[in-house]
């Protein structure tokens, strides 16, 4: 897995529009599986994706009792994807069923998936969760409370925002993986996501990954979208 790119998230229905926006593409590519397209096309486009050499992360946020995401996550492992996820309000028992269940389903020989916990989603404001939630915390202290979760379960890192990154990078290790969504070429276009950033802005703040969609999968020119974000992700 080459965790240094950039995760494109295929944020598509049909495996035909997938391949099909993959195309013109000519390097080996990290890109992101999510609910719309699994559920669509079930785990046989996961196994098409790395029969065709990407990296993937299968966003499927799992969030149960312990028993199930444990089995859930047993199956999941075979499908041979790179780094998947898990709801971290679930809590520490459910997490460490289902690194248990994804050690288990892990062919042997192979190299487990990654696995990380969501905090909270970067569609959700501190008002949002605290109305809704009601978590009394400011929401930078409750991702930084799922962070901490996530580790004690011995998961391998979290989905947060931009502007947690640095803060749970200086609480759980530079190892523990920032995966961070929110990522737009441009400030201030930021469709139905509120904590968002640049890569740049990304790179700066600590994030170890980043996860784009619609700032290349909706662009003019996808591949050139593409080379914009990998330039500013890489820049020194």
């Amino acid at each position: 897995m080459n965790i240094k790119n950039p995760i494109i998230a295929l944020d598509f229905s049909t495996k035909a529009e997938v391949f099909k926006f993959l195309e013109p593409f000519d390097e080996r590519l990290f890109v992101k599986v999510g609910m719309e397209l699994y559920f669509q096309e079930g785990p046989t486009i996961v196994n098409e994706l790395k029969n065709r050499g990407y990296d993937v992360f299968l966003d499927l946020k799992l969030h149960d009792i312990p028993n199930t995401v444990k089995s859930a996550m047993r199956g999941l492992a075979s499908l041979g994807a790179d780094l998947v996820n898990v709801h971290a309000a679930g809590g520490i028992q459910m997490m460490e069923s289902a690194l248990e269940g994804l050690e288990a389903g892990t062919p042997a020989g192979q190299q487990r998936p990654l696995i990380i916990g969501v905090t909270q989603l970067t569609s959700t404001s501190e008002q949002q969760m605290k109305e809704e939630q009601q978590i009394n915390l400011s929401l930078q202290n409750s991702v930084l409370h799922y962070a901490a979760l996530c580790k004690q379960s011995g998961l391998d890192g979290v989905v947060c925002s931009v502007l947690e990154a640095a803060d749970i990078k200086n609480q759980c290790g530079d190892d523990f993986l920032r995966v961070t969504p929110g990522i737009r070429l441009h400030e201030g276009l930021g469709h139905d996501q509120i904590r968002i950033a640049t890569p740049r802005i990304a790179k700066v703040e600590g994030s170890s990954l980043i996860v784009v969609g619609r700032a290349i999968t909706q662009s003019a020119n996808p591949v050139e979208a593409y080379k914009q974000v990998k330039q500013q992700w890489e820049a020194k």
